[in-house]
């Protein structure tokens, strides 16, 4: 399982504002492909190389077994920083390097779907999905070659959240484990529970919105250039605000501005959770690390080394290829509906509000009282797309959460080598099952 199953390198020349042609360099690597579609993001980051794709690849391979997506491994990205290009070269490089996978072979409903990552969004996956379309134009079923899509254009509601709710929700199952609330000293609530994060994009955003919504106390935010701190806690929507209207936190003057943002991951708190680039704790500063716990939000945040040590001092670690799954559970969802090309909720909900509006009026007919309008409304409520979203990402979450503390408990081992297990077993079951047309 170390190896991918397929590469692809492109390089192709694009015009900057300086009217110099530069060459661009472009890659995607498919790393298992026991089951169809593979899936994975694509990122726009000047640090993209063949070697850190194939890894992420596989990272993808077994973060979709652990929450059972039933998808293969892959993973995209361009050698660009977005910030150097315009919109409309960004466009025509998304365009080009979607071509090249089309004619590739390497992007389709049923072949390979990619997804956002670091650099890009909404935006840049609708240029793929139209780009695709040029070059399909026969294929009902095309939306679904990309997720990450405005809702506009075949998105799921939901999605944009999904991987930071999908953090909050593995780390409000883990500090709801007694062996957790005993290691870690805590009294496994949300409410009350201090910590810092590192990473403020849209991960980092929505795990602190949904933690400090639900009561948790976060400290500290850091981010490349400077970070911000509060001991009595910071105001996650007034941060937000600022950062929109000034693009930074600086000049926030609801909390203590930090010239040096990796000094915050280094603060005494019941929950650490990196949520920006991969290998951000390593030898040098592991051992100012006094988080009692790690949620690693971001894909590799840290090292090897790192990891061993924060184990070995007795810090509990959740493993990114667990934690932030929450992506791509949501993006599953996405392309169910585009292949079934119905909104989620549309064909049930009249159908589920009138159930309870009968239950109620039986109930109020015993009950001797009728209830206001707005109760009333509140109770029938039918499930809109995104509640539907929630829900179905709320027990992946659960059980991939319960499936990998069973196994840590059963074999003696850390939470990160038990999900390898988990998924290793899972994908080996699908090789197993199906067999192999060369074998006698």
């Amino acid at each position: 399982m170390n190896a991918v199953d397929a590469v692809l390198s492109v390089i192709f020349p694009i015009e900057n504002s300086d009217g110099e042609i530069v060459n661009i360099k472009g890659y995607r690597a498919q790393h298992s492909r026991h089951r169809l579609p593979v899936k994975g993001g694509i990122r726009y980051s000047s640090q993209v190389d063949m070697q850190e794709v194939e890894a992420l690849a596989s990272l993808m391979t077994y973060k979709c077994a652990i929450v059972d997506v039933p998808f293969g491994g892959a993973k995209g990205g361009i050698a660009i920083n977005p910030n150097d290009w315009t919109e409309a070269q960004l466009e025509r490089i998304t365009r080009r390097y979607t071509m090249e996978l089309c004619q590739k072979g390497f992007i389709g409903p049923g072949i390979d779907v990619p997804a956002p990552d670091i650099g890009t969004g909404g935006r840049e996956m609708a240029w793929i999905a139209d780009t695709y379309a040029q070059f399909n134009p026969g294929d009902v079923n095309g939306l679904g070659c990309v997720t990450g899509k405005p809702v506009s254009l075949g998105g799921v509601r939901g999605r944009a959240e999904a991987t930071g709710l999908g953090v909050y929700y593995g780390i409000r199952e883990f500090l709801g484990y007694p062996e957790v609330q005993e290691k870690m000293k805590h009294h496994g609530l949300i409410e009350g529970t201090t910590m810092v994060l590192q990473g403020f994009g849209n991960v980092g955003y929505w795990a602190s919105k949904f933690f400090h919504s639900n009561g948790a106390k976060i400290i500290a935010i850091a981010e490349y250039d400077c970070g911000v701190y509060s001991r009595d806690g910071l105001d996650i929507d007034k941060l937000s605000e600022h950062k929109k209207r000034t693009g930074s936190f600086k000049g926030f003057t609801d909390a203590t501005v930090v010239d040096d943002p990796m000094k915050l991951l280094e603060l005494e708190c019941d929950v650490l959770i990196p949520a920006a680039m991969e290998r951000q704790i390593g030898l040098k500063n592991v051992k100012n690390i006094r988080a009692k716990m790690v949620g690693e939000a971001a894909n590799g945040p840290l090292t090897p080394g790192a990891d061993e040590y924060l184990r070995q001092r007795g810090v509990l670690v959740i493993p990114d290829m667990l934690l932030n799954a929450g992506g791509v559970c949501v993006s599953y969802f996405e392309w169910l509906k585009n292949l079934s090309h119905v909104r989620f909720g549309r064909m049930n909900k009249k159908w589920d509000e009138q159930g309870k509006s009968k239950l109620l009026n039986l109930v109020e007919a015993n009950a001797g009282r009728k209830l206001n309008e707005a109760e009333r409304r509140t109770l029938i409520h039918g499930a809109e797309e995104h509640e539907l979203v929630y829900s179905g990402l709320e027990d992946t979450m659960i059980v991939a959460c319960h499936e990998t503390r069973s196994t840590a408990n059963i074999k003696k081992v850390d939470y990160k080598t038990a999900a390898l297990i988990n998924a290793i077993a899972k994908i080996s079951s699908v090789y197993s099952a199906s067999g192999s047309m060369f074998t006698k």
